[in-house]
């Protein structure tokens, strides 16, 4: 515990290397939380902080920067979220009135909304789905010379897509008949569904049939679960160490990494884990703020930052309360994501990541 004083000096330092990123000196702090003492008073004060670890000095002749533990301080005595500024707002409302359409679509979008709300790197875990999703519809279409598209919409808007590759043999009209088989073996059932599509009577045209059934079937990357990321390149900028930005982003493109470090903070019962709290050496210079997104009171997914320890947290927390909250609404209305299957297994960017965005990415191919 630290008495009123010391708190105070404390917030201040913190407060302003948060906004100048410069080690802050006891005379600035003096002036800036009016405490009516002497600078001298405030730089044994700024000691005495630095030896129960709240502070530290970088150079002999320089102010002091906080440590970890003085974050940590700053984040607990904080009275709560601090209100979204009325654009921010704004932003908010706009985006989740709007927002409609596939899963991926959604999640992707939220990740980027939270990264221009935060200026930090926005990570949405997608939902480990637990069952099968209906099907809608489906089509299978040529794209080319030898290669089709299969098309399953499900009933929650997610979409999968998967290449076919075709045998030189197969008509156009083979693979429409192809299709309209499969979309009446499977329409109104999980795409998972049991047993075999039933025979056209046409060799080649049972033969695909069957083929794109399977690759249906076949997940990319059995059980993970996806990850989007908004503003990877406003994290970057938060770091002056070329060093520290490149682990940074490796980091990030370690998919079950995110994962793992998003869920082990919230299963610990934090909202926000500082520096080396999270335990990644590589993410030492770094925070996370994060929450769960619910669906029918349970928990669906994650959502978070990740920057420096330097953040604005009262700003990050409102943002990432603000938008779980939002997002959930937004899936419960929309559809269970519990139904949603989620292949690919990819972390994507704010840039559409990769083939088929922002739909379901485009998976293993299958020989007719």
């Amino acid at each position: 515990m630290l008495d009123d004083r010391k708190a105070a000096i404390l917030r201040a330092v913190v407060e302003c290397y948060i906004r100048d990123a410069q080690p802050v000196s006891s005379a600035y702090v003096t002036q800036l939380a009016s405490l009516g003492v002497s600078p001298a008073t405030v730089r044994n004060e700024m000691a005495v902080l630095e030896q129960e670890g709240y502070l530290l000095q970088p150079h002999a002749s320089a102010g002091r920067v906080p440590t970890d533990k003085g974050y940590r301080f700053f984040v607990d005595s904080l009275a709560g979220p601090a209100p979204l500024g009325e654009p921010q707002a704004e932003l908010v409302r706009m985006f989740f009135a709007r927002t409609h359409g596939e899963l991926e679509h959604l999640l992707h979008e939220t990740s980027e909304l939270l990264s221009r709300l935060t200026d930090y790197a926005a990570v949405v875990v997608a939902p480990n789905a637990p069952e099968p999703g209906r099907v809608r519809s489906f089509q299978l279409v040529t794209l080319a010379h030898q290669l089709a598209l299969a098309v399953a919409v499900l009933a929650n808007g997610a979409i999968e897509r998967r290449t076919i590759e075709l045998p030189g043999e197969v008509t156009e009209a083979q693979v429409h008949r192809a299709s309209a088989a499969l979309a009446a073996f499977l329409v109104g059932g999980p795409l998972e569904r049991s047993g075999a599509v039933p025979r056209t009577g046409d060799l080649t045209t049972d033969n695909l049939a069957s083929a794109t059934l399977q690759t249906l079937r076949q997940p990319d990357y059995e059980g993970a679960e996806q990850v989007f990321i908004g503003g990877a390149a406003r994290m970057a900028t938060a770091f002056d160490a070329v060093s520290t930005i490149r682990k940074v982003l490796g980091i990030m493109e370690q998919q079950f990494v995110l994962v793992t470090l998003l869920k082990d903070v919230l299963d610990r019962g934090l909202s926000v884990a500082i520096g080396t709290e999270h335990g990644l050496a590589s993410l030492a210079d770094c925070s996370v703020v994060v929450a769960p997104y619910e669906v029918d009171g349970e928990r669906a997914g994650t959502v978070g930052v990740l920057g420096p320890t330097r953040m604005h947290y009262d700003q990050a927390l409102t943002a990432v309360e603000v938008v779980s909250k939002k997002l959930s609404k937004a899936l419960q209305e929309g559809g269970k994501p519990s139904a949603a299957r989620h292949r690919g297994g990819r972390a994507r960017d704010s840039h559409g990541g990769g083939p088929g965005a922002p739909g379901r990415s485009i998976g293993s191919q299958s020989h007719a």
